[in-house]
């Protein structure tokens, strides 16, 4: 067994014997850690050559991660066809769903609906003194390719999203729109 296995092994040794509680507090806990590095390459880019130049680069990293994500998390799960509520189960298992504690989603024969309530993301920033992240482009790349990766008759259509005015109980809609085939 290579030294690399055998390193897993006692890594998943270890969280068997945690309280199940613990793991799953952990498991938050790495999922906000990786979102804070996220923020600080991106309050570092951005300070350093401003905030279209930072989107620009985070809109193309995470174009990038949404294929990687949904690919990985379409094995994980053994899906076979991605329907929408398929597509939706696989959205809430991705590190950023999981990172939004206040989300709603919405599921009919046709359209799935996912708005984030309160996004971590903006709050934080606006308790920073900063202003709202302009992240409509971030995000629709994010979410198409996610989408799209899955399931090319999905439409991604952005209801609402910074810069985008929003209500104060809303920061971001999506709709997930199941077209016809074009063949």
């Amino acid at each position: 067994m290579h030294k690399e296995d055998l390193e897993r092994l006692s890594d998943i040794e270890m969280f068997r014997k945690m309280d199940k509680d613990k793991l799953f507090d952990l498991f938050f806990l790495q999922v906000r850690n990786l979102w804070r590095v996220d923020g600080l390459y991106f309050l570092g880019i951005e300070e350093k050559f401003g905030t279209e130049a930072a989107t620009m680069i985070d809109a193309k990293c995470w174009e990038t991660m949404a294929v990687l994500e949904a690919k990985s998390l379409h094995k994980l799960f053994s899906t076979e066809k991605v329907d929408l509520t398929t597509l939706m189960h696989l959205l809430r298992n991705t590190s950023w769903a999981l990172y939004q504690q206040n989300k709603e989603i919405e599921i009919t024969p046709t359209k799935a609906i996912l708005r984030i309530v309160k996004c971590r993301t903006q709050e934080t920033r606006l308790r920073k003194g900063l202003d709202e992240f302009p992240c409509k482009k971030v995000r629709y790349g994010y979410l198409r390719n996610f989408a799209q990766t899955l399931n090319p008759n999905i439409k991604v259509v952005c209801k609402t999203c910074p810069p985008d005015k929003h209500p104060p109980n809303l920061w971001c809609e999506w709709h997930f729109i199941l077209v016809e085939s074009q063949t």
